[in-house]
């Protein structure tokens, strides 16, 4: 039975690291996006 949590806890871990480098990703990302689409919009309205 302790090997069962210890693979639970690992692919928890493993699922929370992941996780935080989503999120940490996103930090950078929809402002870059936010951005780009502001610039389009401009571009595009007369």
């Amino acid at each position: 039975m302790a090997a069962q949590n210890e693979a639970v806890t690992k692919d928890i871990e493993k699922a929370r690291n992941t996780y935080e480098r989503f999120m940490g990703s996103l930090k950078f990302a929809i402002p870059i996006i936010c951005l780009i689409v502001f610039i389009v919009v401009l571009l595009i309205t007369p």
